[in-house]
């Protein structure tokens, strides 16, 4: 069956600068990964590949991509100070451009960020539209829009944790958008990314993060509620 194509898909999101796959994409993929990290990041090294990374000074990519690390919204008016406003807030930032990445989507941003004690690495690709698919979080494979609710637990792989882990969500009636698994190899740990069309309650949270073989969990609302 063919995917359906929204009003959002056709005209794109409501946005500061020229083009929604330089700009607006790349302040959602931003607005994910701090998600993952936790919070507005202490120091980030931002790695453009490809087309990304011959017109990323050009399109504002640069300015876009620091305020979704500081959380401002496609939207924000903000985003035409961003360089000022992260020095204000002491954001320490790189720019790396890599031209000629073939394994790599034509808009593809790498985010490593530090905050405190924890450290994450995060791959985005900007599909037009304002449109974004997280690739990779600490290099396992995630593949998830942030459109939708998103869990992504980091576990032992021990037999039936997928079932178990389904199945506490369908104990709130959520249902399940989309799954996936990918581990580093067999027995090691593996990285469960779970899509879903509703919220789930703190409880439930705190009860999965409590489990003595979940290492890492992290829940991600939809960005733009």
């Amino acid at each position: 069956m063919a995917n359906k194509s929204s009003v959002f898909d056709m005209i794109g999101p409501v946005m500061i600068g020229p083009s929604s796959s330089h700009t607006a994409g790349v302040v959602r993929i931003g607005r994910a990964a701090i998600r993952v990290l936790g919070g507005i990041p202490e120091e980030a090294t931002v790695t453009f590949y490809n087309s990304f990374a011959r017109t990323y000074e050009g399109h504002g990519s640069d300015r876009a991509i620091l305020g979704g690390l500081m959380d401002m919204k496609t939207d924000d008016a903000n985003i035409k100070q961003a360089f000022e406003i992260a020095k204000e807030k002491g954001l320490k930032y790189s720019f790396k451009s890599i031209g000629n990445a073939s394994v790599y989507h034509p808009n593809t941003v790498k985010l490593n960020l530090v905050k405190g004690d924890r450290k994450v690495e995060v791959l985005g690709e900007s599909l037009g539209g304002g449109l974004i698919n997280i690739s990779t979080i600490d290099g396992f494979n995630a593949d998830f829009s942030a459109q939708a609710h998103t869990l992504i637990i980091k576990a032992d792989d021990t037999s039936g944790a997928i079932a178990f882990i389904a199945s506490v969500i369908a104990q709130e009636k959520t249902n399940i958008a989309t799954m996936s698994v990918s581990r580093k190899g067999k027995n090691d740990k593996a990285c469960h990314v779970i899509e879903m069309d509703s919220g789930l309650q703190a409880i439930t949270i705190e009860y999965l993060k409590s489990l003595p073989w979940i290492s890492e969990l992290i829940y991600i609302p939809d960005i733009d509620l």
